[in-house]
């Protein structure tokens, strides 16, 4: 079992910048991939982002391909999402999910309680 705690979450107007963090209770961190997923209001939760266990190789939805930047330290059992370039539509509940099977983009384990992202036009 791992817990995971999202946090950075906030508003902010089109165009500007936010980056969450997921932390994680254990220390076998390393051995998850780790992913960051959305839901915004009304409609189904979706794919933004993973990375791989330790080799750095990362996925992305074509919305966020070039806005977007998911990356881990795994020294400190934390996964960050570096958000860019932000557009009204991105404005969603964040929750970032751990997965026993590494680089995935729907197979996880685990989930945090997300955090809200807010932008303004």
């Amino acid at each position: 079992q791992v817990q995971l705690v999202e946090s950075g979450g906030g508003l902010v107007q089109a165009g500007g910048s936010l980056r969450l963090s997921c932390a994680a209770s254990r220390s076998s961190f390393s051995t998850y991939g780790m992913g960051w997923f959305r839901q915004a209001p009304g409609k189904e939760r979706e794919f933004v982002a993973a990375i791989s266990r330790n080799d750095g190789t990362t996925t992305y939805a074509e919305s966020v391909k070039g806005r977007f930047t998911i990356t881990r330290d795994n020294a400190k059992n934390t996964v960050y999402l570096q958000m860019n370039n932000l557009k009204p539509e991105d404005t969603a509940v964040y929750y970032c999910a751990a997965a026993l099977t590494g680089l995935t983009t729907y197979k996880y384990d685990y989930w945090g309680q997300g955090t809200q992202v807010t932008v303004s036009s």
